[in-house]
């Protein structure tokens, strides 16, 4: 068990962050969320389906898609980032990164005892 000194310098070296990412359908979705959750870059992944409206190639599309939000830590954007690159169908998928300035107590902890070092 870590002591309260080691959590607090956890807590100094990481920062939370939440991404969010659309997919094209449940099945791109789930590829993605289980690769990253295999790989240790993000603790969890929540899936909703969403309707977009959006801007491509000077027109106004729609789409229905699947909108993954997981939970990580802005060290390993790059290599979510990465991950994402290579498992998605889209030629320029949306992946964006949201700090997280304040959690729930053990947030923290529990995203340093899981995700990848």
């Amino acid at each position: 068990m870590a002591t309260a000194a080691a959590k607090k310098v956890i807590i100094a070296i990481m920062t939370p962050n939440l991404l969010f990412l659309t997919c094209a359908n449940q099945e791109e979705a789930d590829k993605i969320a289980k690769a990253l959750l295999e790989k240790r870059l993000v603790v969890c992944v929540k899936k909703t389906p969403v309707n977009s409206d959006f801007l491509w190639q000077g027109k106004i599309d729609h789409s229905s898609e699947i909108l993954l939000v997981m939970d990580s830590k802005e060290e390993l954007f790059e290599q979510v980032e990465q991950e994402v690159k290579r498992l998605h169908s889209y030629d320029t998928p949306n992946l964006v990164s949201v700090l997280v300035s304040k959690s729930s107590s053990g947030i923290a902890e529990w995203l340093g005892q899981e995700l990848k070092k």
